[in-house]
């Protein structure tokens, strides 16, 4: 980052100046796009399809800490994590609205350079930014970001619809979004009691990536559709397995088995797991953040799901009146329990 030029006030240039400025960062994509920014209201086109809405908010100090979060990331994320809702509904998004509270304290440059975050996600996943809202705001930066998407009428995939002896799957890898947090929370701790030490990030790469910068799973639902391969239910990871899991089992009204050895876990999440001395099981059940896909499929499709990369089979639906279950090494029982992330839980 430049810090000899003179960082420009958002007041110098006034609202709509701002978004003259960051519409720059809105390339057109899709020929659904009729109209962008610029008007009072966006037009998309989606001839015989379906359209899913989804919208996420992200404020400063409860989601993310700009301590330790690039805002080019920050940018980036916010798209992703809508992203992830429309692909877990087996849909293609195709434009998403970007609404910002900004306090006096972020310049235009800074500003912007949130924005490179979110044009590079709207580029890379192939999604139009066609407009939102600027606010001032008291309490520093909020962002709000609504996704739109396609798909075909009838193939939405829901989260209530799962059915007892239905293969329980999910892509990637758990846990390690929360293994990164918990690294960038105890350097942020040592860095503020001594500035002059620099964090040490370079071994934790992968982890501390996952939590700054997570990927959507467009690339599990690609395949699933080009194989024919349609989930019974589905859901995207973000308050953890457990919690996700329960959404399914509960909406579905069904239980759940799932096997503790068969959960993935990168092996850097492992080490550092027992490092924080957590169970790195605990933290793949509760973690959140992880952004991968959870679904369900009949179990007649086990072959040609055991042939998908980066997917694994982790349990079964069953009967209502067995519960939700996690099975250990050992055969052990254990009822599953939603320890992850609480929106409204009490801040001191």
């Amino acid at each position: 980052m430049q810090t000899n030029s003179k960082a420009t006030e958002i007041n110098d240039l006034g609202e709509f100046g701002l978004i003259t400025e960051l519409s720059n960062f809105a390339r057109k994509q899709n020929n659904s796009t009729i109209l962008g920014i610029g008007d009072d209201a966006a037009i998309i086109e989606h001839a015989g399809l379906q359209t899913i809405v989804t919208t996420d908010l992200l404020l400063e100090g409860i989601h993310f800490d700009l301590v330790y979060t690039p805002l080019k990331h920050l940018g980036y994320k916010a798209i992703v994590v809508n992203l992830s809702d429309i692909y877990a509904m087996m849909g293609t998004p195709t434009s998403v609205t970007v609404s910002l509270g900004i306090s006096n304290r972020f310049s235009v440059e800074a500003i912007k350079e949130l924005y490179k975050g979110i044009e590079t996600a709207c580029n890379f996943y192939e999604v139009d930014l066609i407009g939102g809202d600027t606010s001032a705001s008291l309490t520093g930066l909020c962002l709000s970001v609504t996704a739109l998407g396609t798909v075909e009428n009838g193939k939405a995939v829901k989260r209530h619809t799962a059915k007892s002896g239905d293969l329980i799957c999910v892509s990637g890898d758990l846990g390690a979004a929360y293994l990164g947090l918990q690294i960038l929370e105890r350097e942020k701790q040592i860095y503020l009691e001594n500035k002059n030490i620099q964090p040490e990030l370079d071994k934790n790469k992968y982890l501390v990536e996952r939590i700054l910068k997570p990927e959507a799973r467009r690339d599990i639902v690609r395949h699933l559709k080009t194989n024919n391969l349609t989930p019974t239910s589905m859901i995207d990871i973000s308050d953890g397995l457990s919690s996700e899991l329960m959404h399914l089992c509960t909406q579905s009204q069904v239980g759940c088995k799932v096997y503790d050895e068969n959960i993935p876990i990168h092996n850097e999440a492992i080490q550092t797991a027992i490092q924080f001395n957590i169970d790195p099981t605990t933290t793949a059940l509760n973690g959140g953040e992880d952004y991968e896909l959870l679904f369900t499929i009949d179990k007649d499709r086990l072959e040609a799901i055991e042939l998908m990369p980066d997917v694994s089979v982790i349990g079964n639906m069953v009967d209502k009146e067995e519960g939700m279950q996690l099975i250990t090494k050992s055969g052990k029982a254990y009822e599953l329990k939603a320890q992850g992330w609480q929106s409204f839980r009490e801040i001191d």
